[in-house]
């Protein structure tokens, strides 16, 4: 028999422990994410793995809202965030600051998210794009590759979340 853990037995960490903690080497940066559900879900995935920081960029929401609380459970306060007018102005400073920044597309050329294995000796950021039209395309020009997620069926896409918590998955183990 499995018997579900209760909370107090997983031991999980308190913000400032998690603060303290080393991260995953990992930024995900949001370009023009219009819900702020989605948002708040990004941010409670990013918790999970430990992602180093989460950039908002353009219309993305920040932080204080009720609907980003809603998804995010509190995550909002344990990973780090920044806000970008646009996503470009965030890929710039994560290339200043050492990380090589993929895109979450669908592009000529891209790197099939399976076939990818991230150097563990470098920072990696990710942009995943607005919910109907993606990433902008200066974005991914300014990118360093683009990787996407192979997908079988009618669809284009996926959820943005979704996506980030396979992305963030991915990265981690």
């Amino acid at each position: 028999m499995n018997r579900k853990l209760r909370t107090i037995e997983m031991e999980r960490l308190t913000v400032e422990q998690f603060k303290a903690a080393r991260k995953s080497g990992l930024v995900v940066v949001l370009d023009d994410v219009r819900s702020m559900y989605n948002v708040g879900s990004v941010f409670r995935t990013g918790d999970a793995f430990r992602i180093d920081a989460l950039y908002l960029c353009g219309i993305s929401a920040t932080p204080p809202a009720t609907e980003i609380h809603k998804t995010a459970l509190g995550a909002e306060d344990s990973v780090e965030w920044r806000y970008f007018g646009s996503a470009l102005d965030a890929v710039r400073q994560l290339h200043d600051d050492g990380y090589e920044v993929l895109a979450v597309e669908q592009c000529e050329g891209s790197t099939k998210l399976h076939e990818f294995k991230p150097d563990k000796a470098k920072k990696y950021a990710v942009v995943l794009g607005n919910e109907v039209k993606g990433v902008h395309q200066e974005v991914v020009d300014a990118c360093d590759g683009c990787l996407e997620i192979v997908q079988m069926g009618t669809k284009h896409s996926m959820n943005v979340s979704v996506t980030a918590g396979i992305i963030m998955y991915s990265f981690v183990f």
